[in-house]
């Protein structure tokens, strides 16, 4: 696990070039405190930081083929690299180091651009061919590992691209200016994070999953490639729950392999659960478990349930209790740390489980995200679905009935809280009653049902100066689920939606940053990408498993393994008390957000930014935006600092070099 950063051009790489590109390894030292390498040739500069995970001794970067005609920086982990060795060697490899990172360079020696089917993990890394003067820039399936790709123009005219691990990392090569992209900040508002490719600076995009960039110089030539998509996934007429499970006795068995000490993370929930109880029996040592609660033990503590299945497992058991004025001091930090702006207010208890595991020195951390996503688990999805199915089948949504709108399926605390939202959200007119009229057959139910999503579209006449709506023309925050000639199922479609969207923007992007923000490692077993497209697979032959229950597929596939009761217990997960937690970033940052980069640079009215900072009721759409634009303006105000500095120091080194 590492960061990586550099530059490739068709001119030549200069001294101000490389103080850019040390600058930028310098800024990812937390991603990787072990170590660091450089790789600097005529057209390309490449630069590494090492956490030591496999071959602690030898796996030291950049790494190379048997000629050195490859040259390799990688972050993440291939978690079949011993079965890719003793493959690659029955072919006449040989190997330098014992690192898993390695192997990609004799894949590609062997199977050229093909190389990147054959591995299984989590990866960003960049390849310097030397024959064919070409840079592969890859990034994982599902897009665990991010890299930030700049194309601009250099000093001299030539053509160039820096890239980076983190948007952190890309401004401070002092090459990148900082300017807010209006659409991404209306973005945003809607969803509380920007879409792939999109980033939040303008000229800033992200490599996608599943995608390679490949760059050329001579003559200069960049193409992008899409090499996986899950909806391709083939389909698979089988039992689901045997599929699932054998999928998963295999992924565990990979995904603990490690020369440092590995941990979980226990929410109390089915996800965690399902990993621990899977791991916990291969695992060659002793696995320790890690869980967060709150102050006051809230109904969202559910650390005596995670206790509970640690005992039963014998994990040692460790566990952190998160205050509000504790995680309202530290606002700002995690912003800046989570690299993109995510107003996810959960965010504070990632980064203090992941601070808890490497004080106990466990480097690396298994998590249960992407179980919610692939299995139905949020009522909202499955309503979404339906919707989208309805409007498939009849050119237009639905024009649901009052009596269901106001009459809750049910009298659990979830339903009241959503039945209390319809109707406060018609009462402040942020949400009408029942779904907008939309006939645009591209266009799916889906995340525009959630009330983030319609607050944000109330809030484009509520928030923006004239001058910053006037940017928005044309834009439409639903672009993500405009799909012009999709032919896939509703079914598969949504799930890849959820898991591009919510998954990777919210939940990938923070464990990737709050994992490595203390230097540790993040595992996600539940979107290992054969289980992936085997869940995709079985769904396009068997219809309907959202009717079966939360979960069910999942269920079904560990029941004998994990405890009956974890399967009746409501869906919290490592939820924070939102209405607490809300005031006091109110109380300590109103008037910063006042006051503010965003109120500054024409972005929120004057008028918008005081009423954001008033008390009020949870059912206005005020609190939500409140604090997505909190966050944006705090990542803003570190962002800008970054690369203003930045880029005083890279005028110096030209000034030097001149």
């Amino acid at each position: 696990m590492c960061g990586i950063a550099g530059i490739i051009t068709n001119g030549q790489v200069g001294a101000a070039d490389k103080v850019a590109v040390l600058a930028m390894n310098q800024s990812l030292q937390r991603r990787g405190p072990d170590g660091e390498g450089t790789y600097f040739r005529e057209n390309v500069g490449l630069a590494m930081r090492r956490l030591s995970i496999i071959d602690l001794a030898g796996g030291w970067q950049p790494l190379y083929n048997e000629d050195q005609s490859v040259a390799l920086v990688a972050n993440g982990e291939i978690y079949n690299y011993i079965e890719l060795r003793e493959h690659l060697a029955s072919r006449g490899h040989s190997f330098r180091t014992k690192s898993d990172c390695e192997l990609p360079a004799h894949l590609y020696e062997e199977y050229g651009l093909d190389f990147v089917h054959h591995m299984r993990g989590m990866f960003a890394f960049a390849l310097w061919d030397t024959a064919k003067k070409r840079l592969v820039l890859v990034r994982d399936r599902m897009g665990e590992k991010p890299l930030f790709i700049h194309q601009h123009t250099g000093q001299d005219g030539s053509k160039q691209i820096l890239f980076a691990s983190e948007m952190k990392s890309l401004l401070s090569s002092g090459l990148v200016p900082f300017e807010l992209e209006p659409t991404s900040v209306d973005e945003m508002m809607h969803y509380n994070w920007v879409h792939d490719p999109k980033t939040m600076v303008k000229g800033v995009r992200k490599l996608e999953a599943g995608h390679m960039l490949v760059i050329d110089t001579d003559p200069w030539n960049v193409k992008d490639i899409c090499y996986w998509r899950m909806e391709d996934a083939p389909p698979i007429e089988a039992d689901p729950a045997k599929t699932i499970r054998a999928v998963l006795d295999d992924v565990s068995k990979l995904i603990i392999r490690s020369d440092v000490p590995v941990g979980v993370t226990l929410s109390g929930g089915i996800d965690s659960s399902t990993i621990a109880c899977l791991s916990a029996t291969k695992y060659p040592g002793q696995m320790h478990a890690f869980s967060v609660g709150y102050a006051g033990k809230p109904v969202q503590d559910e650390r005596d349930l995670a206790r509970s299945l640690a005992k039963r497992l014998h994990m040692p058991f460790h566990e952190a209790e998160i205050h509000p004025e504790e995680m309202a001091a530290f606002f700002p930090q995690v912003c800046l740390l989570q690299d993109d702006p995510i107003a996810d207010i959960g965010g504070y208890a990632y980064y203090v489980i992941n601070k808890l595991a490497r004080e106990h020195n466990v480097p690396v951390l298994l998590m249960g995200q992407g179980g919610d996503e692939l299995f139905w688990g949020y009522p909202w999805l499955r309503r979404a679905l339906n919707e989208s199915q309805y409007k498939a089948a009849h050119g237009r949504t639905r024009r649901t009935p009052l009596r269901e709108l106001l009459l809750p399926q049910n009298t659990n605390r979830s339903s009241l809280i959503e039945l209390a939202f319809r109707m406060g959200g018609a009462l402040h007119g942020w949400r009408p009653l029942s779904l907008p009229f939309n006939n645009d057959p591209d266009r799916l139910v889906f995340y525009d049902i959630f009330d983030s999503w319609q607050m944000g579209e109330w809030g484009r006449n509520h928030l923006y100066t004239d001058e910053f709506r006037t940017k928005l023309s044309g834009f439409d925050a639903a672009w993500p689920h405009i799909l012009p000639g999709n032919k896939q199922s509703v079914e598969v479609t949504l799930t890849a939606l959820m898991c591009k969207g919510y998954l990777l923007e919210q939940g990938l992007n923070q464990g990737d940053r709050l994992s490595m923000a203390h230097s540790v490692e993040c595992r996600l077993p539940l979107i290992d990408y054969k289980l992936v497209e085997a869940v995709v697979g079985l769904r396009k032959v068997h219809k309907g498993d959202e009717h079966l229950g939360l979960k069910a597929w999942l269920r079904m596939a560990v029941e004998d393994i994990v405890p009956s009761e974890i399967f009746t217990r409501p869906k919290r997960g490592l939820n924070p008390p939102v209405t607490l937690w809300t005031q006091s970033l109110r109380d300590l940052y109103g008037a910063d957000l006042r006051n503010g980069y965003l109120v500054e640079n024409g972005v929120l009215s004057h008028q918008a930014a005081a009423r954001l900072t008033e008390p009020t009721s949870r059912l206005t759409a005020w609190n939500d935006l409140f604090f997505k634009a909190l966050t944006l303006e705090m990542w803003a105000r570190s962002m800008d600092e970054i690369a203003t500095q930045a880029a005083r120091v890279q005028a110096a080194a030209h000034s030097r070099v001149a």
